[in-house]
């Protein structure tokens, strides 16, 4: 039996994530979209995966370059995300207008994220309609510091800070031998 898509896609709302965008650049062309399947994969060597879906212009330029750019946003880039993710219809260009910068490569980084990255794919991976992007990590900065851009169940929700040194709170989980505790 095959889950259904539809229901994998409801589910799927129960993953919080960050919100980056992808950009890659190629032959004067560039192009980003808005991603949440990016992860860190290894720190030495410093690997990270992202999953594009084949029929984008922004696969097409990374599967043409072989490198990419990502920026994490930041809680104040909603506009961004929404945009690069092609949810504003009236923009034609989706770098017109947003100041950008860049690191070691030519794929812009939008200005104001919390981090970003310069990429060199490793390996491609077809999945279906998509491809999985195995890819070396060329150039980093930024530390996290700032608010990021979170992504649940269809809505961007805040972070907030926890109180200083929290006393942790247990729940015991039912069950028998082997049964744990929860924060």
């Amino acid at each position: 039996m095959t889950i259904d898509s539809e229901q994998l896609r409801h589910a799927m709302r129960a993953w919080t994530t960050g919100v980056a965008v992808i950009t890659a650049a190629h032959d004067g062309q560039q192009y980003g979209m808005t991603v949440n399947s990016f992860t860190s994969v290894s720190l030495e060597p410093p690997l990270v995966s992202v999953t594009l879906k084949q029929l984008t212009h922004t696969h097409e330029l990374v599967v043409k370059s072989g490198e990419f750019s990502i920026t994490i946003l930041s809680s104040d880039q909603k506009e961004l995300s929404d945009r690069f993710a092609g949810k504003l219809a009236d923009i034609k260009d989706r770098f017109e207008g947003v100041p950008t910068e860049t690191l070691i490569m030519d794929a812009p980084l939008l200005k104001g994220g919390i981090a970003y990255f310069n990429c060199r794919v490793l390996k491609s991976i077809p999945i279906g309609e998509n491809t999985f992007f195995l890819a070396e990590v060329a150039a980093a900065c930024g530390e996290g510091d700032g608010e990021p851009l979170v992504y649940h169940n269809r809505v961007y929700w805040e972070l907030t800070l926890p109180p200083p040194n929290p006393t942790p709170k247990f729940r015991e989980l039912g069950g028998g031998p082997g049964r744990g505790y929860n924060l």
